[in-house]
């Protein structure tokens, strides 16, 4: 049952991924509404909704954590964001985003110090090749250079994949609080992003039906059911797993581009393809195929 319920979790958390994948298609079709405001409105609207059903099933009671519980989930939703926003607008956003993709990569290896888990050589091995398949999607197959001008947004795209992996890995250690506290985060999250939108940004609503749709698609999956979906999955599946398996966001997101004709689809990218499919199978072999539950018995 044990094993089952580990299985089940991981699926919860994996959908996630496939949330975020939905990122770049429906964050192209917001139009032209800044970082902090798109956050705000998102986490808004999700964080408001998620409030009305816990009102609805009676289970606002859930919300009373301590300061500390409160103090960590903010600081992860908007510790992420806010370090990502600042890295792509002080750095080049391709180099900038191959850095802050190194949060799977770190989920893995600091799941090594979490009671209970072992990290093996196909955890490692499976989740590299999905850094590559990433770096590949991301740079297109050419090479990189990091600019010497850009220390700031390079050292926000480490502080973002910091906070994300982190916050992923000690989700695990608050198995304790409920699922459901992330509507509170998520609020204070918008409550944060607002204030910096204000202090940082010039405001640009949605300038169309379609581009409101986009926004509430948004709040609806990858900026708000994913994270409580995620929140299963990392305090109660396998998280190596997930971590490897998150490479695969952003190549779908890239396949969701192409498709809806905003990209093209490449030799890199099929090879990406390849890298990041092949990466997550090596690292969810156990699951797949059973060896963990047969060496149990």
């Amino acid at each position: 049952m044990e094993g089952s319920g580990r299985v089940k979790a991981t699926v919860v958390g994996l959908s996630a991924v496939l949330m975020w994948a939905t990122l770049g298609v429906f964050g192209a079709g917001s139009g032209q509404v800044p970082p902090f405001l798109l956050n705000a409105l998102c986490f808004g609207t999700s964080g408001a909704l998620a409030m009305l059903w816990l009102a609805v099933t009676g289970k606002l009671a859930l919300l009373r954590q301590p300061p500390g519980v409160w103090a960590f989930g903010t600081l992860g939703l908007f510790g992420f964001h806010f370090f990502y926003f600042t890295a792509i607008r002080n750095a080049p956003p391709v180099e900038a985003n191959l850095i802050n993709y190194t949060w799977p990569l770190l989920i893995v290896l600091f799941s090594a110090f979490l009671p209970g888990e072992k990290l093996r050589a196909h955890h490692v091995l499976g989740t590299i090749l999905g850094l590559a398949g990433a770096a590949l999607l991301i740079t297109g197959g050419d090479g990189i250079q990091f600019s010497g001008g850009s220390a700031l947004g390079y050292g926000a795209a480490i502080a973002s994949s910091l906070f994300w992996s982190s916050y992923s890995v000690l989700s695990r250690r608050l198995g304790s609080v409920p699922t459901e506290a992330v509507a509170g985060f998520c609020l204070m999250t918008a409550l944060l992003s607002a204030l910096c939108h204000v202090a940082l940004e010039e405001t640009v609503w949605p300038a169309a039906p379609q581009e409101w749709a986009s926004v509430l698609a948004l709040a609806l999956f990858p900026v708000g059911l994913a994270f409580f979906t995620w929140d299963i999955g990392v305090k109660r599946g396998d998280i190596q797993v997930l971590g490897a398996a998150a490479y695969s966001a952003p190549l779908l997101s890239t396949l969701l581009l192409i498709a809806f004709g905003f990209g093209v689809l490449t030799l890199s990218v099929g090879i990406a393809c390849l890298a990041i499919t092949m990466g997550a199978v090596i690292a969810a072999k156990d699951m797949i195929f059973g060896h963990r539950a047969q060496s149990a018995s």
